[in-house]
């Protein structure tokens, strides 16, 4: 899309009161890194930490990773893949157990589609592991479908399945 607004591309945002996300600093992907490696899906496959450290503090042009605090503490990771498939793919999106079930993950979504709409992109993208059944609940609440089943895609003997939201009518729209 020509001249579309960069997405994601601001090193912090104001999501609600009290939650905000910035730019992973190289330092806070260890936090991360050891915040995650003990709670599932990533435990169970298993990450280790060390895994999870260095997967957060890859630079890589258009997938930004975000620290996600709340009332200034670090509570949780975002990485966003801004150019997949018609719209950025939420790579990651992880919430201390402290902090869930307060609204928060509701509000970085509605916070990424906002984002994804004001740039003109089609869709949003994520992938759940099979039995991750609280993040398949959470993502179909937030109108994202089921449209893939993979198979070994993270680890042999694992499945994950690949959801959309649709965010523009597809009938009679070019998308070149």
């Amino acid at each position: 899309m020509m001249n579309a607004p960069a997405i994601f591309s601001q090193p912090r945002y104001d999501i609600t009161p009290g939650v905000e996300l910035t730019l992973l600093k190289p330092y806070e992907a260890a936090q991360v890194g050891v915040m995650f490696a003990s709670i599932d899906p990533w435990a169970r496959y298993p990450f280790t930490a060390a895994q999870l450290t260095s997967f957060f503090a890859q630079v890589e042009p258009g997938a930004p990773r975000f620290a996600i605090r709340v009332d200034g503490n670090l509570e949780g990771g975002l990485i966003v893949r801004t150019n997949w498939f018609r719209g950025p793919y939420i790579h990651m999106l992880a919430l201390a157990p402290g902090v869930q079930g307060r609204a928060i993950g509701s509000a970085v979504m509605g916070f990424i589609e906002k984002e994804a709409r004001r740039a003109g992109e089609r869709n949003l993208w994520v992938a759940a592991s099979d039995f991750n059944e609280g993040a398949v609940r959470f993502y179909t609440r937030h109108g994202f479908t089921h449209v893939a089943v993979l198979p070994d895609l993270v680890r042999d003997g694992r499945t994950e399945i690949l959801l959309r939201k649709q965010l523009t009518a597809a009938a009679g729209k070019s998308i070149l």
